[in-house]
């Protein structure tokens, strides 16, 4: 709610409610202070975090300091980034100084990083108040977000369903009030399922758009295919957090420094519908969201039509082939590190793929695997010279129950088969965000928008537009 106050308009309701967009302007024009912020939603936390485990560490006297040294370079009149004083959490598979990136596993709980990784440089930059840690699953390599070290975090709309993941603690701070933005990664869809999971919105950016390193350093898929980006409860706060997080760094390998606009998009701008490419169906309410959202686009001037592209299908297929064997590389820490419900997804994650690569793939498959993987992405370019954007679902369910992937390999083969667009997106490279639109049987429910690589400004545009339709209401507490 909004009241007057002298000549401007004041918020009345608390101010952890806020969008990021809203306390920038309000801290920037002094109508509150960094500290009064950063207190509000630290608030928050402790009323509300116990009842999620989304925050696992709360890094309260530090943002306490950063927050009083915002206010004061305001004071002082020094240059402004565009969050400046706002409140942020930084998921704890990422570097942060003076901080353990714990990747969920006990082991690592004294792995205190010396530097900032750049992701969260250019957060500090812009002026981000870091205010606490997220949790996500071990490893962070689960739609669901538990782990041995730091607990299970529970979805605020129903604890018998999965938050997502593996950025499940940053979409239910978010969605709680928490914070208004929440950092995430994304490699197989854990920004846009845990934001599609929890009712908020979720960027995926294009490969390259956000610098990103670990001083571990990353593997070939992460490298070509993995990005950083932000979780906000609004289509608005993922643009401003894209802006501030999308700066050079001279400590990522594939940082591509392209303007955030591009050219105009020739109209009626043409989107393609796709609700099915044959390995899972849509259930009735991810259909039916499917058509509420082309009916909000075509309403709008835009041209929706559905199309049949079954390379998205392949693609799918092929994230097995390149991210898991990139993956069983990994196979030696987890097995002697990750706790047992990482190490039973996993098994049944190769189970899955041995349908299609066999039992043992060889180096040869991985670069005919990486050779195809150029030429389907050739093929998604010249289709998107005719539909610049996509519709697709997000998952062709809502969020499934906690530890469905553990539990057989026939139910991890239903989840994996219903994030299909998570998957083959990632290996696209193509800038993706997870728009939520409303709620049906007590869960989220919304739909993804793909563009043109570096044309995340089309994604927003059209986000925007149902988001201004969507009847789902953020923050909440929890169920």
């Amino acid at each position: 709610m909004m009241t007057m106050g002298g000549n401007y308009l004041m918020k009345t309701e608390e101010i952890w409610k806020w969008t990021a967009g809203e306390l920038a302007q309000a801290i920037r024009t002094k109508k509150v202070s960094s500290r009064e912020a950063v207190e509000s939603c630290l608030q928050r936390i402790e009323a509300v975090n116990p009842k999620v485990n989304a925050i696992v560490e709360v890094s309260r006297d530090e943002a306490i300091a950063s927050a009083e040294a915002a206010d004061r370079a305001l004071k002082s009149g020094e240059p402004l980034g565009p969050l400046h004083g706002v409140p942020v959490s930084i998921k704890v598979n990422t570097d942060q100084a003076g901080l353990a990136t714990t990747e969920g596993a006990p082991a690592f709980r004294d792995n205190i990083s010396a530097n900032d990784s750049p992701q969260v440089a250019n957060l500090r930059k812009a002026g981000a108040v870091l205010v606490g840690r997220s949790n996500t699953p071990a490893f962070s390599f689960r739609w669901f977000t538990n782990n041995q070290l730091h607990g299970k975090t529970l979805n605020p709309w129903d604890g018998s369903r999965t938050p997502g993941g593996s950025s499940g603690g940053a979409a239910v701070a978010v969605a709680t009030g928490m914070v208004p933005i929440a950092h995430g990664n994304d490699l197989a869809g854990s920004i846009r399922y845990p934001a599609y999971a929890c009712g908020v919105a979720g960027l995926r950016p294009t490969v390259g758009r956000i610098p990103s390193w670990s001083k571990m350093g990353y593997s070939l898929s992460i490298q070509t295919m993995g990005v950083q980006g932000p979780l906000a409860r609004t289509v608005g706060d993922l643009r401003l957090a894209l802006a501030s997080m999308s700066q050079f760094s001279p400590d990522d390998p594939t940082f591509v420094p392209v303007p955030l606009i591009g050219e105009p998009l020739k109209r009626p701008i043409r989107v393609g519908l796709v609700k099915d490419v044959g390995i899972a169906p849509p259930s009735t309410a991810v259909n039916q969201t499917l058509d509420e959202a082309a009916a909000r686009l075509t309403a709008a001037g835009y041209m929706v039509e559905e199309v049949e592209m079954p390379q998205f299908a392949e693609a799918y297929k092929l994230w097995h082939l390149l991210c898991m064997e990139d993956f069983r590389t990994a196979m030696p820490l987890v097995e002697q590190f990750g706790d047992e419900e990482i190490k039973q997804s996993a098994k049944n994650f190769f189970a899955i793929g041995e349908e299609w690569w066999g039992a043992a793939p060889q180096l040869s498959d991985v670069l005919r695997g990486y050779a195809r993987r150029g030429a389907l992405i050739v093929q998604l370019q010249q289709i998107m010279e005719d539909y610049p954007l996509l519709l697709l679902p997000s998952s062709a369910e809502q969020a499934f129950e906690q530890d469905a992937d553990i539990t057989s390999v026939e139910n991890m083969r239903r989840v994996v088969a219903a994030q299909w667009s998570m998957m083959s997106v990632a290996v696209f490279g193509v800038p993706a965000l997870s728009v939520p639109m409303s709620v049906v049987g007590g869960l989220p429910v919304g739909v993804q928008i793909i563009g043109r690589k570096f044309r995340e400004d089309t994604v927003f545009d059209a986000a925007e537009i149902i988001e201004a339709h969507a009847t789902i209401r953020t923050p909440i507490d929890p169920r």
